[in-house]
């Protein structure tokens, strides 16, 4: 005997949902998955943690990608100086867009790819090896950051967030008022930028410690927004959240490692 058949073209597009509504009759209690109720009705996939890992590892393909060819290419100081610029624009947006929009992630990841292969290949020129130095160094900062959080040592309270946030934007403040200063009196006022002095090294190391803790708040995030089922498009915010974290950090121990190597 045949088994009952819906005619209702909802369910017909929906082999696991008929499925299951045939077995429910007197077989199996099984319902239909939430990915399946989530395909019938056209609603958006939920992000998972491999759609961030994904993300993530598509905008850093792009930033290395175009940053080799910038390299290669040695594309001019100037034009990687503006293609900085843009990204900062780009970021900025991106931070405070209320609806994410993969293509100007994007975008941050190809001009920041400009931005780090130029000033990459002017740091590898004067200390040769420091890119790969660097490049270890983020890694191995980032991988810390991950083992502490995984493992409950390093946790986003309320009052984590506050400290962290409120710190690397306090030191970026001063960070940007003493280049600003400096452009109008051609040197470094506050000794915090512009050589290998002892203050220098101190300063570059709050950035890289307070960018690093960042990475707290991104993981904690990714899980929340999981936990939320929030749309899978959402798993771009974090991404860029993470891909710019490990920017700001790579940036920032090239900075100090020419510092360090300075003073041998």
């Amino acid at each position: 005997m045949r088994s009952p058949q819906s005619n209702n073209p909802v369910f017909a597009r929906s082999e696991p949902l008929a499925r299951s509504l045939q077995q429910g009759v007197g077989f199996d209690r099984s319902a239909p998955t939430a990915d399946d109720v989530a395909g019938i009705y056209g609603t958006p996939q939920r992000m998972t943690l491999d759609d961030v890992i994904v993300k993530t590892g598509i905008m850093l393909g792009i930033i290395v990608t175009v940053g080799a060819g910038a390299w290669i290419l040695q594309v001019p100081i100037g034009f990687a100086l503006i293609a900085g610029l843009v990204g900062f624009a780009l970021a900025m947006v991106n931070i405070f867009k209320k609806q994410v929009s993969p293509p100007l992630v994007l975008a941050y990841a190809a001009t920041q790819g400009v931005f780090l292969g130029v000033i990459s290949a002017s740091y590898e020129g004067d200390y040769s090896g420091i890119v790969v130095q660097a490049v270890i160094g983020t890694a191995a900062v980032f991988g810390a950051v991950l083992f502490g959080y995984k493992s409950g040592r390093l946790r986003a309270t309320p009052m984590f967030a506050k400290v962290v946030t409120f710190g690397l934007i306090g030191m970026i403040a001063v960070l940007l008022l003493n280049l600003l200063a400096g452009a109008f009196t051609s040197g470094d006022p506050l000794g915090i930028s512009g050589g290998n002095t002892g203050l220098s090294i101190l300063f570059t190391l709050g950035l890289i410690v307070f960018g690093a803790l960042t990475f707290v708040l991104d993981f904690d995030r990714a899980d929340r927004l999981v936990a939320a089922g929030v749309p899978e498009q959402e798993a771009w915010r974090v991404s860029f959240g993470l891909v710019l974290g490990l920017v700001f950090l790579y940036i920032n121990i090239l900075r100090l490692l020419s510092y360090l190597q300075g003073r041998e």
